[in-house]
């Protein structure tokens, strides 16, 4: 298992946002967590990585409990996360953000992690010394992951990635994220867009105010009739 969760409470002040939740990851695999706007899902990443701390439980990664390991140490670990709203640095050109994502990275790997990137991603390539601030959200977006895959992560988590897409473009991030686990990849999936999600994923926890109500196979969740009617829009 490379992931394993068990029993998280987080708090923001007064507001109790994580009740005592527990998943795992196992290597090779896509896990998605689903639920509506402020069921906690962001929260359960970021606190995986460090930026937030639970009051209970533990966090095991790759086999070390990772519960009190400042973020920055993670990802040398081998943990990257790619934020909601992507958050590149605007400034940049597309290679100088890729370049930041390495910086856990030895000297030597850099121009092969970079090589590899650009093989994923040619529009990258294409733009490589173009501003950030300038590229279209999809084109941000594969720059975000892209910058995560830097320092090659033996776990990848993707916080939203087709928030404010366009449907054309949802597709394609969702090809890619299907194109990177194919490749290797293993991917903690949070998204909204539920059955996108559960179309790509091996296995779907369900997420309501801060509690897990569903776990399963996503083929399993994707036909649910709970989910279908509460997910799904049917």
């Amino acid at each position: 298992m490379l992931l394993s969760v068990k029993d998280i409470n987080v708090y923001y002040g007064a507001i109790h946002a994580i009740k005592g939740i527990s998943f795992d990851v196992n290597e090779g695999e896509i896990v998605t967590l689903i639920g509506a706007n402020g069921a906690g899902k962001s929260t359960s990443l970021n606190t995986v990585s460090g930026l937030l701390r639970s009051k209970t439980g533990s966090i095991e990664f790759d086999g070390k409990d990772i519960s009190r390991i400042p973020a920055h140490r993670l990802v040398k670990m081998g943990l990257s996360q790619v934020p909601e709203g992507r958050r590149v640095f605007l400034q940049m050109t597309v290679q100088e953000n890729l370049e930041m994502g390495a910086f856990t990275a030895k000297q030597n790997s850099v121009s092969a992690s970079l090589d590899k990137v650009y093989e994923l991603f040619p529009r990258l390539k294409e733009r490589y010394r173009q501003i950030a601030g300038t590229l279209s959200g999809g084109e941000q977006q594969m720059l975000a992951m892209g910058r995560a895959l830097m320092s090659n992560p033996k776990l990848m988590m993707l916080d939203e990635p087709s928030m404010g897409l366009a449907p054309i473009l949802v597709e394609q991030i969702f090809e890619i994220i299907h194109n990177l686990h194919e490749a290797g990849t293993t991917i903690l999936l949070v998204e909204q867009n539920a059955s996108m999600a559960l179309s790509i994923a091996d296995r779907a926890y369900v997420l309501e105010t801060g509690k897990i109500t569903l776990s399963g196979s996503a083929k399993e969740l994707l036909h649910d009739d709970s989910v279908r009617k509460a997910y799904l829009g049917e």
